[in-house]
């Protein structure tokens, strides 16, 4: 055993002797109604950075900061290892919480943490406060048990507060303190995992592109039988947009859309396949009747690893009851792409422009907007910091650690793209947490695992990843 590990049961005593301060503090925390989304809570956002941060300096964080931003304040902080030759990890999560009230359906205050048998409610107990928290106990149990002064990596957090107002300021929060957040590696913990008997670790993200097409026809709503037949109409002109965005085989069918993207690995298959999934299940968590997508796919495969362009909404013309004969004025159409490693984002807006373009018949005007994208991010399985990753999960849970990905997309690959850093995550909260929904939780045991696992981590990655600096 060296000094950078200790004995699991060392690390377990320790975390249980300090349980209960532990959970009184993150009840005091979750008590702050942090919610970024509402101006009358922006006093309450900027009292729980403070918390955070005084808290973190009570861990030992030598340093700690409150960055202001042009909306709500991040906390950084920062703890050097002895060794120079460490590597430098970020650990990222956010500190804001989503709207809550008890009209909503909760069964208790909001935020007034309640424990009901091993469950402690409240908004935020699992997105994404706890699980910022257990970083604080893990690295206070890392240090006792080896007797180090100093974490076995130089260890940074950076904690927002924003995430549920859609991160809006932190792309260029990173950009301008991109020299202080230098890192190897990103931890992300404002995940989850498969299941309560199932820990997993992401390993990557879908990116995301979206535009808003607007068809122009007459100048006006005319009448459709004077001028129908006669003139283009922008509503059957969109119609034929959007019927042209896939193939026969629900493979999007712009051109160059697949430029970069890679099939996955059979170790990649076998690894998802290791997964228990119930399509049936998953259906009925979709509130849908019959699963769909690119030929050649499981659902997983499609939902995690292949591209999609989806029809977010349509409209044009007349929406009123009964009938309004007209050639409309207009009509549009909003899409989402689902982007996946290997695709830029730059060159799907071009694209997708360019193939617009070719479906505009003459008469149509159009404008074609797009929002700020997000690039997808993947760590290689290979990665030395994700398999630090999974070791110290394995020894927290005593069970292998199986892999996914995550369909959705987030702030993490700013975090990627502006510091050049893999992106590894590490989460203990599971589905029926309840994120954005009343009544949210996270149960105590698995949030005590992520505690353990951070415990371990830092010595691993220290033994066995050295930085090329």
């Amino acid at each position: 055993m060296t000094m950078s590990q200790a004995p699991d049961s060392a690390v377990r005593t320790y975390i249980e002797q300090h349980r209960a301060a532990f959970l009184d503090d993150l009840a005091e925390w979750l008590r702050i109604p942090s919610v970024s989304a509402q101006p009358d809570h922006a006093a309450d956002v900027r009292r729980s950075a403070d918390w955070l941060a005084a808290k973190l300096r009570e861990t030992g964080f030598p340093t700690v900061e409150v960055w202001a931003t042009p909306g709500a304040p991040a906390v950084f902080a920062e703890w050097p290892a002895d060794d120079p030759g460490a590597p430098t990890v970020l650990v990222y999560g956010h500190h804001d919480v989503q709207p809550a009230a008890g009209e909503d359906g909760w069964d208790s205050d909001p935020f007034e943490p309640v424990v009901r048998g091993n469950r402690l409610h409240a908004r935020g107990a699992a997105d994404d406060k706890g699980q910022v928290f257990f970083h604080t106990l893990g690295v206070r149990a890392h240090l006792a048990t080896t007797g180090r002064t100093a974490p076995a990596v130089h260890l940074k957090m950076l904690v927002e507060g924003e995430e549920e107002s859609g991160s809006i300021h932190f792309r260029s929060l990173v950009e301008e303190h991109a020299d202080r957040l230098a890192a190897d590696a990103v931890i992300v913990s404002d995940t989850g995992m498969w299941a309560e008997d199932t820990p997993t670790v992401c390993t990557g993200m879908r990116g995301l592109a979206e535009c808003e097409i607007q068809f122009h026809g007459p100048d006006q709503d005319i009448h459709s039988g004077s001028f129908g037949g006669a003139v283009p109409n922008p509503a059957t002109a969109v119609a034929r947009l959007v019927a042209a965005l896939h193939d026969d085989h629900a493979r999007v069918a712009i051109p160059g859309f697949y430029e970069g993207v890679s099939d996955l690995t059979d170790r990649e298959r076998a690894l998802f396949a290791e997964l228990p999934f119930d399509e049936e299940q998953w259906l009925r968590s979709a509130k849908s009747y019959a699963t769909h997508g690119e030929a050649g796919h499981t659902t997983l495969e499609r939902v995690w690893t292949r591209p999609a362009a989806e029809v977010n909404g349509i409209g044009g013309g007349y929406q009123g009851p009964g009938s309004k004969t007209i050639v409309p004025a207009s009509a549009m159409v909003k899409l989402s792409f689902r982007l996946v490693a290997g695709q830029d984002p730059d060159h799907i807006e071009k694209i997708v422009r360019d193939w617009t373009t070719t479906h505009v018949p003459a008469g149509i005007r159009y404008e074609i907007t797009f929002a700020a994208a997000t690039r997808p991010c993947l760590t290689p399985l290979d990665h030395p910091a994700l398999q630090s990753v999974v070791r110290a999960m394995s020894r927290a849970f005593g069970k292998p650690v199986r892999y996914t990905r995550e369909g959705g997309s987030g702030p993490a690959a700013d975090l990627q793209d502006v510091l050049g850093a893999p992106v590894l995550f590490l989460g203990i909260s599971v589905p029926s947490d309840g994120w954005h929904a009343p009544n949210e939780k996270v149960e105590i045991d698995l949030l005590l695992k992520g505690v353990e696992t951070t415990a371990y981590l830092w010595g691993d990655l220290a033994e066995n990843w050295r930085h090329e600096a």
